[in-house]
């Protein structure tokens, strides 16, 4: 048999080096490929939902100056009518507070951020972080405390990111969505769970508050005016609050009732109280037997009001209000503590009793102007007011009037209305729309460089 020629021994060569090799690079692609497979696992709905928002998701840092002095009296005197007429005493001290919350850019083009309204309360300067790093200064465009909504607008910014908004209106108890803030000053942390609940309603010291989305996401101090997503990554709400006594509750404002609420502040900068018409009172155990009704709670309703959405519903004075959109009504204070959760033009159920018998009555809000409001607080409680430097310089006062009754007088200077200042005039409206059916409103009043805390009652 014949040797092999050199030509053969490369050809055979080449083959066996060409078998070797093959395979390793048959298994590295097949690496790759299981690689790339394990990703796309990875990538899930959730990961793409916060891929998508995320960028849009700010950081919010506020300050503001707080003056503190120190007084040789302690704390007797530290009510703001005895800062002003009795005087400042004690070494001033400026002392800066910061506070940090979460927003949501809903508008690139505008460089509009929705957030809380007590994320920004007091704050007198307003810094805004995104996750790319960049920094902008915000001016605040309007603010509702009773809706705790804010929209900020950021400064000489451009190419903005902005979070697809959805409906709150078909959310499903049991879905999934994901909650992204600034926890305790961990920015951009995400966090997961499912709609527990909807509807809610929670009370607090500033009132009741209603329409919430519950949620187990976890929702930290610093998550406050972010988004809550669902899992196509699209805003269904705002998160706003948690409950302290428990871990795995929190709640959000529906993007809907939110949507409502920032065209009212980017029109005026606020949002309008709404009303449907009608004046009542708090129900006895005397007035219930009288009435056949098994409790206390509703609203008796009193007077109603001419060319307004219940005169046009058809209510009548004697009526009694037992509930509004399914919520039970306590009491006078509780039915507007729950009207103040509405916009103008929605449409609300109230569940009424009239003759002893169960009607329900479907009506649109519609805002209380301003100069409705001051037209009614002037025959409710039957004075003219005017705004002064320290509070409400009063003008003049109606004869048989509840102010009549209580003793004030002309050029009697009122401090402060159920607690809220008087510093301008818009306070004293707002005060009217948030105790306008109580029996008995406080108030201070300042006559010849003293303060009196009152009592006017309704006749």
């Amino acid at each position: 048999m014949s040797r092999p020629t050199a030509y053969t021994l490369f050809t055979i060569m080449t083959a066996l080096l060409a078998f070797c090799v093959l395979p390793a690079h048959a298994m590295n692609a097949t690496a790759y490929e299981a690689l790339e497979a394990s990703q796309s696992q990875r990538i899930t709905p959730v990961v793409r939902a916060v891929q998508k928002v995320a960028p849009a998701v700010v950081n919010i840092t506020t300050q503001r100056m707080v003056e503190r002095r120190a007084s040789p009296f302690g704390d007797i005197f530290q009510d703001e009518f005895f800062r002003e007429f009795l005087g400042r005493s004690g070494i001033p001290t400026q002392q800066m507070q910061q506070s940090l919350g979460s927003g949501v850019i809903i508008d690139g083009k505008q460089q509009l951020v929705l957030t809380n309204a007590h994320v920004i309360e007091g704050a007198t300067a307003i810094q805004v972080l995104l996750q790319d790093g960049r920094s902008f200064d915000a001016d605040m465009v309007g603010s509702d405390p009773d809706f705790d909504l804010a929209v900020l607008r950021l400064k000489n910014a451009t190419d903005l990111p902005e979070a697809p908004m959805a409906s709150s209106a078909d959310i499903m108890p049991g879905e999934t969505v994901i909650a992204i803030g600034n926890p305790f000053g961990f920015g951009h942390t995400v966090t997961t769970g499912v709609v527990s609940a909807l509807n809610r309603s929670i009370k607090t010291e500033q009132g009741v508050f209603t329409d919430f989305i519950q949620t187990d996401a976890a929702i930290n101090p610093g998550n406050s005016g972010g988004p809550l997503l669902n899992i196509e990554g699209q805003l269904i709400g705002v998160n706003t609050a948690i409950f302290a006594k428990a871990e795995g509750i929190g709640f959000a404002i529906p993007i809907d009732k939110a949507k409502r609420a920032v065209a009212e502040l980017l029109d005026t900068g606020s949002v309008s109280p709404v009303w449907l018409g009608v004046a009542g009172q708090n129900i006895d155990q005397r007035m219930a037997s009288w009435l056949r009704m098994k409790s206390t709670r509703g609203m008796l309703v009193t007077e109603v009001y001419d060319d307004t959405p219940a005169a046009r519903a058809g209510i009548r004075p004697g009526d009694v209000l037992l509930s509004l959109n399914g919520i039970t009504v306590e009491d006078n204070d509780h039915y507007l503590q729950l009207l103040r959760n509405h916009t103008q033009n929605e449409l609300v159920r109230l569940g009424m009793q009239r003759d002893g018998r169960d009607m329900t009555l479907n009506l649109r809000t519609v805002a209380l102007a301003p100069d409705l409001a001051r037209k009614l607080a002037e025959q409710r409680w039957g004075f003219v007011a005017v705004a002064a430097k320290n509070g409400l310089t009063v003008q003049s006062i109606r004869a048989g009037s509840p102010a009549a009754q209580l003793g004030l007088q002309q050029g009697d200077i009122i401090v402060k209305i159920g607690g809220i200042a008087m510093q301008t005039y818009g306070n004293y409206l707002y005060a009217f729309t948030k105790h306008r059916l109580d029996a008995t409103v406080l108030m201070l009043v300042a006559r010849e460089g003293r303060g009196y805390y009152v009592r006017m009652k309704m006749q």
